[in-house]
């Protein structure tokens, strides 16, 4: 069928020296990306788009393969091939109530009846937040109002033999094509300008809208308009015969959200596509590939559902939308922060003593110091494709744990309670490595049914069938679903608390951390007693902790688990008894460096979704031998 497909190729101009680093910074991505790609010079810029105002183009990034389509006829011919392969479809028909069923399947009430479904999938575009209520989910989602111009013929582009490419002007902030003999463009515009349908996020979208379309607004996006015409001068002399206004449904950070959602069993979404149709294709075949096989075909994690929670309110999301929608078109840095809805309710008991004593990072809804402050040091925020203000500071504080002994805020980790007759069958199942023995901990992978890393975390039998698990910030909710759909397919009898807003957790690492903590505990920490991945319930200045002797920094550490109440008191007295070691603060970037030099792998880094264990060096942790418990 014909689909309205063109592949003229599309170019980003850059028109600034920045943007240029950022063109380089991205084309180190493509000898791995199956998608061609290249740095192209002004000339060639020009031999594709011969009426752009070259003064103004540096470079260009070319994707030959790109373009656009009719997402109409695309959505129709999609429908007839699905039903043509047995597909039934209903529609108009209104979705009135979700119910699940306690064997996982469904019933979908509509008005002409009840549908049974082993599962359902959420791709109700700005309807989804409804749908996501009837299961007594809140989606974090908002529409936006997205505008562009269409022209009447334009003689130079009617006189040209072959169809324009694409071109995005990030400089402008806008998209730019040629429909027909003229030039379609539609503009992002900042954050104060551009306009959220708010009122549909309380109310709900208004029975019956469908193709309807809001009214248009030129003087919201006439200085992305001035920023086109300067760009492609020909359109000083063109006619805008339609403007186009209408809704896009924005997540707080610009993403989809793919895949099955924690907390609701066997219940899909497909939701919050900024960009509409150009995603279709690759989405449908990911997320069936995934129902069919019980796996994603590849990594996709940063369109997890499960990275929002509880944390991610309505005026959060709406921060973050606007934000997000404003900053379309911004230089995009390695080690990007974004600051709209900061901080969150979930920031962590440190932030208010540390906030003005570091580089704060988000971490799902935490706030964790990126690295500290000295005099002397150019503080703040200043991201860069170049040696940026950070580099130094966080070479100190390298130093700092490598030599004396430093303290850090791991309280974002994911943090789960498991206990109950089944607890250590259901944990032989679950990880490639044996289960720990009481006081002890280890680092366990859970993998796919292909043998793929899912997920990391480390893991302590803190009392004879009870565990902690402990995984990274972001992983939290990814991690728990998989665990809670692993519990219900094999009907083991356990209980799993998520404890990771109850719990705060302080790293000490360094040469000196045993002689500091030592100080605050009748609890005999030498090496003899106190072992490597040991773990152990004691007091510290009489706050009780569970301390595990471990560390990400490979230097002599230990992990503090305890109240999230307790935390300031806990880190005030381990840096009054370090005063005399030389004791500091570090953060996450220093950890890093520490990490990868130790050569501790990361999940999300060295590992995913797309390596199995044996790719990633992880040899030691899987145990190939090892009785496996059904």
């Amino acid at each position: 069928l014909a689909v309205g497909f063109h592949q003229p190729g599309s170019i980003r101009i850059a028109s600034t020296p920045t943007r240029v680093d950022e063109f380089k910074y991205q084309m180190t991505r493509a000898g791995w990306h199956p998608t061609e790609q290249y740095l192209i010079t002004p000339e060639k810029v020009q031999e594709l788009f011969p009426l752009l105002n070259m003064d103004m183009v540096l470079a260009g990034l070319y994707n030959p393969g790109d373009g656009h389509i009719d997402p109409y006829s695309l959505t129709m011919a999609l429908a007839a091939g699905a039903r043509k392969y047995g597909a039934q479809l209903n529609y108009p028909v209104q979705v009135t109530n979700l119910n699940p069923r306690s064997d996982g399947t469904w019933e979908v009430e509509t008005p002409l009846g009840v549908i049974q479904a082993k599962r359902i999938v959420n791709t109700a575009g700005f309807w989804a937040r409804e749908i996501g209520k009837m299961v007594g989910l809140e989606h974090p989602l908002i529409p936006v109002h997205h505008q562009y111009v269409v022209t009447s013929t334009i003689p130079e582009v009617k006189a040209l033999r072959r169809e324009l490419p694409v071109i995005r002007d990030l400089e402008g902030s806008y998209y730019l094509r040629q429909e027909r003999d003229g030039l379609l463009f539609g503009p992002y515009e900042s954050e104060k300008k551009m306009k959220l349908q708010d009122s549909w996020v309380t109310n709900g979208v208004p029975p019956g809208f469908g193709k309807e379309l809001f009214e248009s607004d030129l003087d919201r996006i006439m200085e992305h308009i001035e920023a086109a015409m300067e760009m492609v001068p020909v359109l000083k002399q063109a006619n805008i015969i339609n403007t186009i206004a209408g809704p896009i449904t924005y997540s707080p950070d610009i993403l989809p959200m793919v895949g099955p959602h924690q907390g609701v069993r066997n219940y899909w979404v497909a939701i919050g596509f900024g960009y509409g149709i150009i995603h279709a294709g690759g989405i449908g075949k990911y997320l069936s590939d995934w129902i069919l096989e019980g796996e994603p075909p590849f990594d996709l994690i940063e369109l997890d559902p499960n990275r929002y929670g509880k944390w991610t309110t309505t005026e959060y999301t709406a921060a973050k939308a606007r934000e997000s929608y404003g900053f379309n078109n911004i230089v995009g840095y390695p080690k990007e922060e974004r600051f709209a809805g900061r901080p969150t309710e979930r920031a962590g008991a440190l932030y208010d003593l540390l906030r003005s004593k570091c580089s704060m990072g988000f971490h799902a809804g935490w706030e964790q110091p990126h690295w500290f402050y000295k005099p002397g040091d150019e503080i703040g925020y200043k991201p860069s494709f170049r040696r940026t203000n950070w580099f130094d500071p966080v070479g100190r504080e390298y130093k700092q744990v490598m030599e004396k002994v430093g303290v850090i805020d791991l309280s974002p980790f994911g943090k789960f309670k498991v206990k109950g007759t089944d607890s250590v069958k259901l944990l032989d199942h679950l990880f490639a490595n044996v289960v720990p023995k009481v006081g002890t901990t280890n680092i366990s992978h859970m993998l796919t049914p292909r043998g793929k890393v899912y997920a990391e975390l480390t893991v302590s039998q803190l009392y004879p069938g009870e565990f902690m698990l402990v995984t990274g910030s972001g992983s939290e909710l990814h991690d728990l679903r998989w665990i809670e759909e692993e519990i219900v397919r094999g009907g083991y009898k356990v209980e799993i608390e998520n404890v990771t807003d109850e719990m705060g957790v302080l790293g000490v690492a360094g040469p000196y951390a045993r002689q500091v903590l030592q100080k605050l505990t009748a609890e005999d920490l030498s090496d003899v007693s106190f072992k490597f991945l040991q773990s152990k319930h004691l007091k510290l200045s009489d706050i009780a902790v569970t301390a595990i002797r471990i560390s990400y920094t490979g230097e002599l550490g230990w992990e503090l688990y305890h109240r999230k109440e307790d935390s300031v008191a806990l880190y005030s007295a381990i840096m009054e008894a370090g005063q005399k070691e030389g004791i500091d603060n570090f953060g996450t970037y220093a950890l890093n460096a520490l990490r990868l030099e130790k050569g501790f792998r990361a999940w999300g880094a060295e590992m995913n979704c797309d390596t199995n264990p044996l790719e990633a060096g992880l040899e030691y942790f899987v145990k190939l031998n090892k009785v496996y418990v059904l």
